[in-house]
């Protein structure tokens, strides 16, 4: 008896990858005019669009006179959209933003009718554990993934969501394909057999690729295949019903962690520090926006469609393949242009705020200096009081010297920091800089077999700056905090940057932020890539790297980042990573990947060549407490 196979039409749409968003957004125009054509021929019986409605808007911006017969399609079920407003990495987004996205999202899928929700993560870099809890806030009890899956079956239970995880894959083009039907045949039954050995008595396969159409004569291509496949009967339908025919699966296998083993499939985590710029400027954009949102619900409502609309420019940009940084540079140029516009937008709503309501916030201009504040920098300009007046417009005589001013109180030192012997000590631990070579690309650290890396000499330590050989480094002691600040010119290509902090004892496991809340990760301090580069194709070495948001501790150590989401255990040592340059967005010569990820474009902007900066801090405390040290380095508004 053949086994059915509920197949779903799709095409996976990110806004900006390889090419840029007007590009192909252009395609997208032609993609989903074609989809449309189709349903409206009865020619295919459904349409996934991806989980996500911001393709959808994309769409609409240029073809608004579609919008009637896209919501009769919603409403007969023959077109599913949301419930994310777009398709957002899950370790690099903080949970309020994370909530935003699928607030926004929901709120514009239910307007346009759509009342069936999965959520969907066919192409996320690996799985956050978190995300369960925050899908069933929402009422979201459906969820599909793929990488970092390992060997898990087709339906389990993912910290309580029914899950499916699609074996294969989502990247099934084989229709589009010139090839003989036979050949077909012969292609899809060799993944149906894999996705069969997962699965019980029905198989889900996903039909379509990245910005891929639908072919025209896709019902007639299937009918003829079911004619060649002895074991399969594949019926063209759409995921839910997969998920109504299998809902007694779901109970026999629970996983109850993260999702990110790369043995099956590639989960690319060297994406979690290409272009460190990205990251940095993401983190920044997430404080100052939820600051903004906070005091605009305690003193104001007139800013939520202005709050909305900034979130909707910071989840552009945590769509996928944007806040990874294995896009061209100019994707990721129109990426920085949408954090500084979010940057303005915050910033101007709490400097409002201050001035009607008379609070004061961690960073303030004013051209009289404010005790308890010390000066960061100083411009020639006006006041704001005068600048968000509508009634006065500064003239000539305003403009003075204004003063950007920082919160920083005196506060007592409680930590020793110690620089003797060209070693750098903060309490029992020693802290080192390295950098090593990497000859990989935007998607993975390309680790050289025998490199055992270069360690930055240090010179002294005076005026509260530690000059080495790599950059020199601003220092600053706040209570039970040691604060660094790292400025240089990137003069280098191609090369990993760490700061090394090394402990007592191995470090066998780690406490770091995810989703605002600590997890725990387990490591054999005593693995080293570098000894198992593949040396056959489709294998993506495993690494003692981890992504982090905001902090990562061990054996009562921790150390708070703003904007730098990657670490690395090794024997002894927590690392962070400062810095990866590289040029190309997949080497298919990288050593770490055997496999190439995605085209070889060169871009040279992922070398971060010029001005960069970095900044974390470090102290003794356990993660339980890591709060009210965040609270030290993001100063809380209110």
């Amino acid at each position: 008896m053949k086994k059915t196979v509920i197949a779903y039409l799709h095409t996976h749409w990110d806004r900006e990858w390889y090419r840029e968003f007007e590009v192909f957004r252009l395609r997208l125009l032609r993609v989903f005019d074609n989809v449309l054509e189709l349903l409206e021929n009865n020619k295919i019986p459904s349409f996934y669009f991806d989980g996500q409605v911001g393709a959808l808007l994309d769409y609409l911006e240029i073809r608004p006179e579609k919008e009637q017969i896209i919501r009769k399609f919603i409403a007969e079920k023959k077109l599913f959209i949301g419930p994310f407003y777009t398709l957002i990495d899950e370790f690099l987004t903080d949970k309020t933003v994370f909530e935003k996205n699928l607030e926004i999202g929901l709120k514009i899928s239910k307007d346009f009718g759509c009342t069936d929700f999965i959520a969907y993560f066919a192409d996320t870099f690996g799985h956050s554990k978190n995300i369960p809890n925050i899908l069933q806030k929402f009422g979201i009890d459906k969820c599909v993934v793929w990488r970092g899956c390992g060997d898990i079956p087709s339906e389990f239970t993912f910290n309580g969501i029914n899950t499916v995880n699609l074996i294969r894959g989502y990247f099934m083009d084989i229709f589009s394909s010139p090839m003989p039907i036979e050949e077909k045949a012969k292609w899809l039954k060799g993944n149906l057999d894999k996705i069969a050995a997962k699965s019980k008595d029905y198989l889900l396969l996903p039909i379509g690729a990245d910005h891929l159409g639908i072919e025209p004569d896709i019902s007639e291509q299937i009918s003829k295949v079911n004619c060649l496949l002895e074991d399969y009967e594949i019926k063209l339908s759409n995921p839910f019903e997969y998920f109504e025919l299998v809902k007694d699966n779901f109970k026999n296998f629970e996983w109850n962690d993260e999702l990110r083993d790369n043995s099956l499939t590639f989960i690319l985590q060297g994406s979690f520090s290409a272009r460190m710029k990205l990251k940095q400027y993401n983190v920044k954009c997430t404080y100052l926006l939820e600051q903004a949102d906070k005091l605009q619900k305690k003193y104001s409502s007139q800013y939520d469609a202005v709050i909305e609309y900034a979130y909707k420019l910071l989840l552009k940009n945590q769509a996928h393949d944007g806040i990874y940084g294995c896009s061209t540079d100019l994707v990721h140029r129109e990426n920085i242009t949408r954090y500084e516009k979010v940057i303005q937008i915050a910033n101007t709503i709490i400097e409002e705020l201050r001035l009607k309501y008379n609070f004061k916030t961690p960073v303030m201009q004013s051209k009289e200096l404010i005790p308890e504040y010390k000066v960061i920098s100083k411009h020639f300009g006006v006041e704001n009081s005068l600048l968000y007046d509508t009634q006065k417009i500064p003239v000539t005589e305003d403009f003075t010297d204004i003063y950007t001013l920082k919160y920083s109180p005196a506060v007592k030192p409680e930590i020793n920091l110690e620089v003797k012997n060209g070693k750098i000590r903060i309490g029992r631990v020693e802290m080192e800089f390295v950098r090593f070579k990497d000859e990989g690309d935007t998607y993975n650290f390309g680790a050289v077999e025998d490199d055992k890396g270069e360690k930055a000499e240090v010179y002294s330590f005076k005026n509260n700056i530690i000059k080495t050989s790599f950059f020199d480094v601003q220092v600053e002691i706040q209570g039970e905090l040691v604060n660094f600040k790292i400025e240089w010119d990137n003069k280098l290509k191609n090369k990993l940057w760490q700061v090394k902090f090394n402990l007592k004892s191995p470090v066998t496991e780690t406490f770091s932020e995810d989703m605002n809340t600590i997890i725990r990760r387990e490591f054999d301090p005593n693995y080293d890539m570098r000894k198992h580069l593949p040396k056959t194709r489709g294998i993506e070495v495993k690494t003692n790297f981890a992504p982090m948001q905001r902090f990562v501790g061990t054996q009562g150590f921790g150390v708070i980042t703003k904007g730098l989401t990657e670490y690395e255990v090794k024997e002894k040592s927590l690392l962070i990573t400062l810095l990866r340059s590289t040029g190309v967005i997949s080497n298919p010569k990288n050593p770490s990947r055997s496999t190439p990820a995605g085209p070889p474009i060169e871009v040279p902007d992922a070398q971060q060549l010029g001005y960069n900066c970095a900044e974390f801090s470090v102290g003794f405390f356990e993660p339980e407490n890591y709060q009210k040290y965040i609270d030290m380095v993001f100063l809380p508004i209110i």
